[in-house]
């Protein structure tokens, strides 16, 4: 397997004979590093690019025969490029993702129909307890964990924020709504919901400094006063929190829309648009309040 900056030595001393060439096999290429001046110009710039190659795009170009790519679809494998910013990449991974499980529901309704159990072994051996043992907003708690876990933040921050609508002292919906706005890269509300859950009881601050979904959370400026003061906002947020009998009521004055799959595929589709360029912050933000209600 060749070596990335073993080349780029190779290209900094012996470009002007096409070293480099000769160790990368592109023996052809080499003899035109003979031309006096030339090859010395060449293997100067091919250095200098081998050196801000990174091993992942070195490796596709010069070691072909030995490199794999991480993914499992064919159609990421010509993909040579890694994404330009972190939400590019998430929107990849939810299509990636997005693909799998459209197979997979393809798969069962092919093979999963061929033995359906009888309803009398279905009762007994498959029997769900009643949804009122469930303390509120625990399926849509559940819900918000599945789009999370997709990389669909936007959609599990409308099922955290019914999930919390529901039970007002839900620690963990608070805890995942504060991630999922990190995530998202809002901070004044990733802030305001961690506080409430180390407020509610919420007690693993070790989790907080090592997830990776609160990275984004612990750049900013207030994040060490924030972890000083105990993982809680300012004392001068108390005086309000004491007026707010339900603060998760005070902050969502707008009745949220029933969690359905139609609305939320159409959230996501222009969400999609607005990351392509296709939609103006005016634009996405008129479209989102119409099927919002």
């Amino acid at each position: 397997m060749k070596d990335k900056n073993l080349a780029a030595v190779m290209a900094f001393f012996g470009g002007w004979i096409g070293l480099h060439r000769f160790y990368l096999g592109q023996v052809g290429l080499a003899f035109l590093y003979f031309i006096p001046f030339l090859g010395g110009l060449l293997g100067m710039i091919d250095a200098i690019s081998f050196l801000t190659m990174s091993q992942d795009q070195f490796d596709l170009k010069y070691n072909q025969d030995q490199y794999r790519p991480v993914t499992n679809q064919n159609a990421y494998q010509g993909q040579q490029e890694a994404p330009r910013n972190d939400r590019e990449r998430r929107y990849q991974e939810r299509q990636r993702q997005r693909e799998l499980r459209e197979r997979d529901r393809r798969q069962k309704q092919q093979y999963g129909s061929r033995r359906q159990p009888s309803p009398e072994r279905s009762a007994t051996t498959h029997s769900t307890p009643p949804a009122h043992q469930f303390p509120a907003g625990t399926a849509e708690r559940k819900a918000g964990l599945r789009y999370f876990k997709d990389f669909e933040y936007d959609r599990a921050i409308v099922a955290f924020k019914k999930a919390t609508e529901l039970n007002p002292r839900d620690v963990a919906s608070h805890f995942n709504l504060a991630a999922s706005y990190s995530c998202e890269e809002e901070a004044d509300k990733a802030f305001y919901h961690l506080d409430r859950a180390v407020g509610l009881g919420f007690e693993d601050f070790e989790r907080i400094r090592a997830h990776d979904s609160f990275a984004y959370l612990r750049v900013q400026p207030t994040f060490a006063d924030f972890a000083e003061n105990g993982f809680r906002l300012a004392p001068d947020r108390a005086e309000e929190e004491q007026q707010m009998a339900n603060p998760i009521a005070e902050e969502e004055m707008v009745q949220l829309p029933e969690i359905n799959d139609d609305l939320l595929d159409q959230l996501q589709r222009l969400a999609t648009l607005k990351e392509k360029g296709l939609l103006t912050e005016v634009e996405f933000t008129t479209q989102k309040q119409r099927l919002l209600g």
